[in-house]
């Protein structure tokens, strides 16, 4: 009882939306999910493959969240809203991690020996204290540092390093995290760090707009 009570309120101190533990038990999609994903990952523990499978089918089906019961979940996963998360049999999750809705955990193409494929990693490490924005896609056994950020939407393909934002398709670094650059996370957007194609891009267009003023005055001294 009291760790679920630790659970409801690492949710309420991270949804602003919530008002209250009974409010929180009742009508938390995430919570209701990890709790199902809980039961099946003990039958999962126990070879019981089909019982684990037929929970985390029933969890999807309430929840619209799928965490499929092999996968390793540490302590307070937050999952806001939830709708369209994935989560694959291989990845692996730290403490304190949030993930809003959208978020794929998801591994690479199949093998064509399928019990080498079985046998191997093929979905993401997320570390602690990672922030993971809706609709990113995490892809493949790569491995997210602990305290970094993804942006919304972003395509994740290669290692993050601890306490770094990325954003982007594919994403890229955009900023070294520091304390006071939390504030500045958007996870339905993007992170506050300026990525460097965009200042470049930028520069481009400041340049030739001053060019064009310089060709319209030369033009209007000729006439």
């Amino acid at each position: 009882m009291r760790s679920l009570i630790e659970i409801i309120d690492s949710y309420i101190q991270r949804d602003p939306a919530a008002t209250g533990r009974i409010e929180t038990f009742l009508f938390s999609p995430g919570l209701h999910a990890i709790g199902l994903y809980k039961l099946s990952s003990f039958f999962y523990s126990i070879k019981l493959k089909l019982i684990a499978r037929f929970i985390s089918y029933l969890a999807r089906f309430l929840t619209g969240i799928e965490i499929h019961p092999g996968a390793k979940i540490g302590k307070a996963l937050f999952i806001d809203h939830g709708m369209g998360v994935v989560i694959g049999e291989t990845s692996i999750i730290g403490d304190n991690v949030t993930i809003y809705h959208g978020v794929t955990l998801g591994g690479t193409s199949p093998s064509e020996n399928s019990n080498e494929q079985k046998n191997t990693k093929r979905h993401p490490t997320i570390e602690d204290n990672v922030i993971i924005g809706a609709g990113a896609q995490i892809l493949g056994p790569i491995n997210v540092g602990i305290n970094s950020k993804i942006g919304s939407n972003s395509v994740v393909t290669k290692d993050v390093s601890l306490n770094t934002s990325v954003v982007g398709i594919p994403a890229r670094y955009t900023t070294k995290i520091d304390d006071k650059s939390e504030e500045f996370f958007a996870p339905y957007g993007l992170t506050s760090g300026k990525d460097s194609r965009v200042t470049i891009v930028d520069s481009l267009v400041n340049e030739n707009e001053s060019l064009k003023k310089r060709i319209q005055d030369i033009e209007d001294k000729l006439k």
